[in-house]
């Protein structure tokens, strides 16, 4: 049936006016803002609060100019440029995001004259779930961001393991022949010996180098993260609707490895249940995600490793034979530093280099010829990590570009238990002869010389980082959790700063 349009009553048009009227003052109380521009896009009308809000006291400040000079990231130049209305955005502030609808101005021909838009963010209570929603797809983004980040890093090459010494060039031959395979390789050394390293160049001269290298760092991981760090989550779990919890799931460092290598450091601290579940991913290349029944096939090589002894842990059940023999199939000893003197001027030099090309001033640090001595004279029980340590604070004490035995000596371990290393004799001087018996040494045996060791290294690590643990084992590059237990073993008082 037509309507009757003659018969409308005379105060239509007042109503009408009245309704425009009071719907316009509703979205205007019950939004964070309202913004009225004109065909050009300039302001011509803004409330109160919502000026304040981008810095505007008087809202009269903000009239006339353009809307992106008011608000930034505005569209409102887009409305009225196509005369077509944006219902629902998110517009991104300096403070918390703002949900903004966006209308054209038309006059009675149809023409758009100008816009007005509407923040709706405190008050309409029902888009909480909408902006829940976002925050986690954000969050959810970023992690798949960092994600990224870390799989497509650059990688070191075999160039990168400094040294030329026999022990060096033998273990980067093996590493060379290992990267021409698809089994999985065992690193096995002390800590700092540049297990890691290695991985990155096995993996950078694989086929697989084009894709992810993934690396999972088991002993900086607590345990009870570590399925979901390794196999992922599936979204809205039982246990997670049972809190009341929306979950959107995760993939896991198996499914981000697919196609590319795995590298798991530390395999030794991997908990038992878990070893079972990394077994079987090594024998069928696939694996169930977490709470549902749903199996995901990977395509990935796993290179691992320890610093522990892992023939130990399997005899004392720590440590699953089976997936003791599946790791051991291409193994690699990383030499301790002790064992390959010849390279420490090498490597020296390129880790200056590096320390030089962090300082402001770029300067290039020199060795004296009994800083040499000195440093070719020690065990590095930290191996390569420690010489690094070493230089880096000898780099902050120094008054100028060369460093000396007398620089260095203060700042290095001890070699015995009590002692810090002597200087040795000045270029011209006479050495000490074989018989001459150390002024000051103490007899100890070697463990308990380098549990000393440790337990200054590991305190004055904390110190410098004010007691804060995590960033102690960051700088030192140790695991948060092997950090802990040895604060443990060796009673180490944890002083933090206030």
């Amino acid at each position: 049936m037509m309507n009757d349009w003659a018969g409308l009553p005379a105060a239509y048009g007042d109503v009408l006016r009245r309704a425009m009227d009071s719907l316009f003052r509703t979205f205007e109380n019950f939004s964070e803002g309202t913004f009225i521009v004109d065909a050009e896009a300039r302001v011509v009308w803004i409330n109160k609060r919502y000026a304040a809000r981008f810095g505007f006291a008087d809202p009269g400040q903000a009239i006339g100019r353009d809307c992106e000079a008011v608000i930034p990231n505005s569209l409102m130049r887009e409305v009225v440029s196509t005369g077509k209305p944006i219902l629902l955005d998110i517009l991104e502030t300096d403070r918390e995001p703002l949900v903004v609808t966006r209308l054209p101005l038309k006059d009675d021909a149809g023409v758009t004259v100008g816009a007005v838009g509407f923040a709706l963010f405190d008050e309409l209570k029902a888009l909480t779930p909408l902006f829940s929603h976002y925050s986690r797809v954000q969050a959810e983004l970023i992690a798949t961001r960092q994600s990224l980040a870390q799989a497509r890093q650059s990688q070191s090459t075999f160039a990168s393991f400094v040294g030329s010494s026999p022990a060096s060039l033998e273990v980067k031959r093996q590493a060379r022949r290992a990267a021409l395979l698809e089994a999985p390789v065992l690193l096995l050394g002390e800590t700092g010996t540049g297990k890691a390293l290695l991985a990155q160049a096995i993996h950078g001269a694989s086929a697989r180098a084009s894709q992810s290298l993934v690396t999972v760092h088991l002993a900086a991981t607590p345990a009870a993260a570590l399925e979901v760090e390794l196999f992922g989550a599936a979204p809205d779990t039982p246990a997670d609707a049972a809190q009341g919890v929306e979950s959107p799931g995760r993939a896991g460092k198996l499914e981000l490895a697919n196609g590319g290598t795995l590298f798991l450091d530390e395999i030794g601290e991997l908990p038992l249940p878990l070893q079972g579940k990394l077994l079987r991913v090594l024998q069928d290349q696939a694996f169930e995600l977490p709470g549902t029944n749903r199996s995901v096939r990977v395509d990935l090589r796993i290179i691992a490793a320890t610093s522990l002894d892992l023939p130990a842990l399997v005899a004392s059940g720590r440590f699953r034979a089976d997936l003791f023999y599946r790791l051991n199939v291409l193994t690699l000893h990383a030499p301790p530093l002790r064992e390959r003197t010849a390279d420490i001027e090498a490597l020296s030099y390129a880790m200056l280099e590096d320390l030089a090309n962090q300082t402001r001033g770029r300067a290039h640090f020199e060795l004296a010829d009994d800083a040499l001595r000195l440093l070719c004279a020690y065990d590095w029980p930290g191996n390569v990590r420690e010489l690094r340590n070493t230089l880096e604070r000898a780099v902050m004490v120094a008054d100028s570009e060369r460093i000396d035995a007398r620089l260095l000596a203060p700042v290095m371990g001890s070699t015995r238990a009590g002692n810090r290393p002597a200087a040795p004799p000045a270029l011209g001087e006479a050495a000490p002869g074989k018989n001459a018996a150390p002024e000051a040494f103490a007899a100890a045996s070697w463990s308990d010389a380098m549990a000393a060791f440790e337990k200054r290294f590991l305190t004055d690590a904390l110190r410098a980082s004010g007691g804060r643990v995590s960033e102690a084992a960051t700088r030192i590059g140790m695991g948060r959790a092997t950090l802990y237990k040895k604060i443990a073993a060796y009673g180490i008082e944890v002083e933090t700063d206030r």
